[in-house]
């Protein structure tokens, strides 16, 4: 499929490899100190820079890079040392030119670049295998089965109905305006589909405002099933660099791709973002719906991840609540035409539980449930009836509460077990949502994927949540299960890196699914 072409300028190239170097300073210092450490050339340790910057998804593929000469006066280095450097690029794939047209990023053929997720556990392995490759938990009972039986006796009325309610039951939709309202931004029922998950809000959103070969920006990383979503709906992709660790977005990139690429959408994850868990703050949210305004595009804001903010690493007592979090996106577009929010309560109740939401304007909502007869129709009546009685009731803050106190210890567990069984790995601790990104101390996290799940855990590699190949030192763990399992997650981890790194551990298709 087709991306946008982006190009970078030598100011700008310099200061992502500067970054870089600030990054992994600490990293670099301890290896230069070491007396047997050789001294890398410079056009090696420019390839080399260029070649991460690829691999974590800051500059994208396909993306133009400045003249030899003009990259060279912004490093100040000869001109030879560019050259030398884009040679060495070529001859790895990484880069590709053609006289007269310059040189863009490119992946080596035949890379393995999985874009989705891992095939179910067959029913033999339950027990044996560690999955982290979902994230999400058991649900939080009895409050989930006691919502399920207040459904039950709200039902009959219904049931002498034909069912067919396609923006959704006007109860469940003035619950969840009433909810928006409460968080600061007015709603009414009619700016509520009610959808059967977040990604049917999504997938809905996509037919509707994106005709095939359109622009959609997305973060990068970003959530690897809408990627896919995206990609098979044939959207063209214009990945956006996430800021380092966990501090949002990007907002000098995001300015230059809605100015230079002008997508029609932008699909975003403010709260706690997946897989990075970054928190993007008010002024950040300010920034970009202005920006996304002047360039007439409409941001898609999944607050999926909402409910579940934990607090920071060792936090003891109450796990925080939602009225913490910066604003929501859409408070920052009052008048309603640049913001459309998607929810799901498949993170912060179930994910059993196939309920979501989009809130959007009247006309969108109206041409959303006009469009619905040909797709989904609608979602079930009963489960939709379960959220409204966890909504209206005093179910929906005791099963929050619940989950975000499971989720919180477990974060603590994982990222202590990995603190100890794989210290050369790096992370940025989020202070919600339910995953790690975590570099992999510079070994393929697919080759990682690949070992681990022969050695009985199973986890996603970074590539699923990229576009075109980026992000292959990385991998995700959610925060799905606790001590003693995290510790021996942990260990099986290392036991595959390790075999990644002896170079005893061969490739072979990586077989393909979902990621949650």
């Amino acid at each position: 499929m087709a991306h946008w072409n982006s190009a970078v300028g030598a100011p700008q190239l310099a200061r992502l490899l500067d970054s870089q170097h600030t990054a992994h300073g600490a990293r670099a210092s301890r290896a230069a100190a070491r007396p047997q450490a050789r001294r890398v050339p410079a056009y090696r340790s420019l390839a080399d820079g260029l070649r991460l910057l690829v691999l974590e998804g800051r500059i994208p593929v396909a993306t133009r890079l400045p003249a030899e000469r003009e990259l060279a006066t912004a490093l100040s280095v000869s001109r030879t040392t560019v050259a030398a450097a884009f040679e060495a690029l070529r001859a790895d794939g990484f880069l590709e030119s053609r006289r007269g047209a310059g040189s863009w990023t490119a992946v080596p053929a035949g890379n393995p670049l999985p874009t989705r997720g891992l095939d179910p556990l067959p029913p033999d392995s339950e027990g044996t295998v560690i999955d982290l490759g979902c994230a999400a938990l058991p649900a939080p009972e009895p409050h989930l089965s006691q919502a399920f039986q207040g459904a039950l006796e709200q039902l009959p009325p219904y049931a002498h109905t034909h069912g067919d309610f396609p923006a959704g039951l006007p109860v469940l939709r003035q619950a969840l305006a009433d909810r928006y309202t409460a968080r600061g931004v007015p709603t009414m029922p009619q700016q509520i589909m009610v959808t059967t998950g977040a990604m049917g809000g999504v997938a809905a959103l996509a037919r509707l405002l994106t005709p095939h070969g359109e622009r959609i920006a997305v973060e990068h990383p970003s959530y690897a099933n809408v990627l896919q979503l995206l990609r098979e709906a044939g959207a063209r992709l214009v990945p956006v660099p996430m800021a380092d660790g966990i501090s949002g977005w990007d907002l000098p990139a995001w300015h230059r791709t809605l100015r230079e690429a002008v997508p029609r959408l932008a699909y975003v994850v403010a709260d706690f973002h997946n897989p990075t868990g970054a928190l993007a703050g008010a002024e950040q949210r300010r920034e970009l719906v202005a920006a996304a305004r002047a360039s007439g595009t409409v941001l898609i804001a999944d607050e999926t991840m909402a409910d579940l903010p934990l607090g920071p690493p060792g936090a003891t007592g109450p796990t925080p609540d939602e009225s913490e979090l910066p604003p929501p996106v859409s408070s920052f577009d009052p008048g309603g035409s640049t913001v459309i929010t998607v929810g799901s309560v498949s993170k912060s109740i179930w994910a059993g539980l196939r309920i979501g939401w989009i809130r959007a304007a009247p006309d969108v909502i109206r041409s959303l449930t006009a469009a619905r007869a040909y797709a989904d129709l609608g979602s079930p009546v009963l489960e939709q009836l379960a959220v409204t009685e966890l909504m209206t009731g005093d179910g929906w803050e005791r099963a929050v509460t619940l989950r975000r106190a499971r989720a919180r210890d477990n974060r603590d567990a994982l990222t202590s077990a990995l603190r100890r069984h794989l210290p050369d790995w790096e992370f940025a601790v989020p202070h919600g949502g339910l995953t790690l990104w975590t570099r992999t101390g510079g070994l393929s996290g697919s080759r990682i994927a690949e070992a681990g799940e022969r050695l009985g855990v199973r986890v996603p590699s970074g590539p699923r949540f990229g576009v075109d190949g980026a992000f292959e030192g990385y991998v995700r763990l959610p925060f799905t299960i606790a001590e003693p399992l995290a510790r021996e997650a942990a260990s099986r981890l290392a036991a595959a890196a390790d075999l990644v790194r002896s170079g005893a551990h061969t490739a072979s298709d990586v077989p393909r699914s979902s990621v949650a």
